[in-house]
């Protein structure tokens, strides 16, 4: 069976400083999270890995346009939003893949 792309998906990788889980819940659920959403992107999933050598957190955002994703890494506030989820996260990454259906890594 042939898979078909249903747009783009976003995937952050970062470790969660333990000493800062609730002000980093605050600003992911305060303001990271409705920030991205006025950008174009919805949340499509997020995972914890509680063992092993992988980054402690997994979030998926998606979108069907090429043109959103590509807005989005021009845009300040997506700078912004990431220069201070960096002060609660360690090992920050993110990537673009075409966007599947179900988990990707």
């Amino acid at each position: 069976m042939q898979s078909t792309a249903l747009g783009y998906k976003l995937l952050l990788t970062y470790d969660v400083n333990t000493d800062d889980l609730q002000e980093y819940y605050q600003f992911v659920m305060g303001r990271y999270l409705p920030a991205m959403r006025s950008l174009g992107m919805e949340m499509s999933e997020a995972w914890h890995t509680a063992y092993g050598d992988a980054p402690n957190r997994r979030i998926g955002f998606i979108c069907s346009e090429r043109d959103t994703v590509d807005d989005l890494m021009e845009n300040e506030t997506w700078q912004s939003l990431n220069d201070h989820l960096q002060r609660y996260v360690t090992d920050f990454s993110y990537k673009v893949v075409r966007y599947r259906g179900g988990f990707q890594i």
